[in-house]
């Protein structure tokens, strides 16, 4: 099966480490792996301070946190983006405004100027699919009002901006190892702030240690779910694959990556939490593969962009990873549909404005009509996988031109 968003990092060696860590339930909470999650962050990062939580979206309302960020605060956010990301904003007490994106899926920093206000305290830069946003205009922006600028590279581990690190030009940024981002254990990320903001970086640490570490039957979900999908990929053209997954989810045995109280803007209990020990050494295997893991988006990235019809496809931004490859057309449920029989599995992000689908504009502020480019975009989207081989590549190039297999 080839897939965008079931686990397409795994590979063997990571479905065994899982299994053996699995059988030391001794080290699943506490251990030096944690630290040296941290410090790989902070090393790659080398005037920063790295803080590992259960989750990017706990990282983000520590990062928040840190800087004061809450009630009486406004804090830019770009559409078209996952619910994740405005959910931590509330969770800090502040108001998120939504900001229109522009060619690259990206904030636009002319939308965004339009609605700045007094109130304003930080803007959140996504770097869609791992494509940089406009760093240097975005800097000036930040500066000219006097607002934080926080990097969500949840898409971006190992992506440059004119030759600099994604995630090295804000004051603070922030990473998510979850089951389909640039690596995996499942759950996890990393909020990292700039040295120079000594008060802030002691806050994050301070907001962590206070924080609960997740209970052994969430680790547990996590521990399994690469070895779960080992037998769910290898299965799922022939339906034993897709009644596993129910089956496991039904049965709680696997996590959701997004739970339903997140659509209505609650926080689920459990977080934010403490990254364990267990998926920290789970991320740090990972973390061995990121640049071949990033070779080889590139290089299928490369393979589409040649391979597609110019008006299907969006600029190519330099030092790009390509975590999924963003294909537009008119009728993207078809597309989907007809790649789902052939055995591939389109992602969908962000076909709604704020994904999953059920997700409460209401209850997040946001306006139908206030961006429109994000809602034309989020219409049309389908996202090609990039965790492939150049072979898949021309089977997947061949489902979006409609020609024969």
């Amino acid at each position: 099966m080839i897939s965008c968003s079931l686990s397409p990092n795994t590979e063997t060696d990571d479905v065994w480490l899982a299994l053996k860590v699995m059988l030391s339930p001794g080290i699943w909470k506490k251990g030096s792996f944690i630290d040296e999650a941290e410090r790989w962050f902070s090393d790659y990062f080398r005037d920063s301070e790295a803080v590992s939580f259960n989750s990017g979206r706990s990282a983000l309302l520590g990062i928040l946190k840190a800087f004061n960020i809450g009630q009486g605060d406004e804090v830019l956010v770009q559409a078209f983006t996952c619910v994740a990301v405005p959910n931590s904003v509330l969770w800090a007490g502040a108001k998120p405004v939504f900001v229109d994106i522009d060619e690259t899926l990206n904030v636009d920093v002319q939308d965004a100027r339009s609605k700045i206000s007094s109130k304003t305290k930080a803007l959140i830069v996504q770097h869609t699919f791992g494509s940089p946003a406009d760093m240097k205009q975005l800097t000036i922006f930040a500066k000219k009002h006097g607002i934080f600028l926080i990097e969500d590279c949840a898409h971006s581990l190992g992506a440059l901006y004119n030759g600099k690190k994604v995630g090295s030009f804000g004051d603070a940024s922030f990473f998510s190892f979850g089951r389909d981002k640039v690596i995996s254990s499942v759950w996890g990320g990393m909020g990292v702030i700039r040295a120079k903001h000594k008060a802030q970086c002691r806050a994050l640490r301070t907001y962590q240690r206070q924080l609960p570490i997740p209970s052994l039957f969430w680790i547990f979900q996590q521990l399994f779910h690469p070895i779960a999908f080992s037998v769910i990929l290898a299965s799922y053209n022939i339906w034993l694959g897709k009644i596993l997954l129910f089956g496991m989810q039904k049965f709680h045995l696997l996590s959701f990556p997004v739970y339903s109280d997140e659509k209505k803007s609650k926080r689920p209990a459990g977080f934010p939490a403490i990254f364990p020990n267990a998926l920290a050494i789970l991320a740090l295997n990972q973390l061995k593969k990121l640049d071949r893991y990033n070779r080889g988006r590139r290089a299928v990235a490369a393979y589409f962009r040649k391979r597609l019809y110019r008006d299907t496809i969006l600029p190519d931004v330099g030092g790009s990873i390509y975590l999924r490859f963003p294909f537009v057309v008119n009728n993207p449920s078809a597309l989907i549909e007809r790649a789902k029989k052939h055995g591939v599995l389109f992602g969908n992000w962000y076909q709604h404005i704020i994904d999953p689908a059920g997700v409460s504009f209401f209850a997040l502020g946001y306006k139908i009509g206030s961006c429109p480019r994000a809602e034309y975009i989020a219409s049309r989207i389908v996202n090609l996988p990039t965790r492939v081989s150049l072979t898949d590549a021309a089977k997947i190039v061949s489902l979006c031109l409609n020609k024969s297999l």
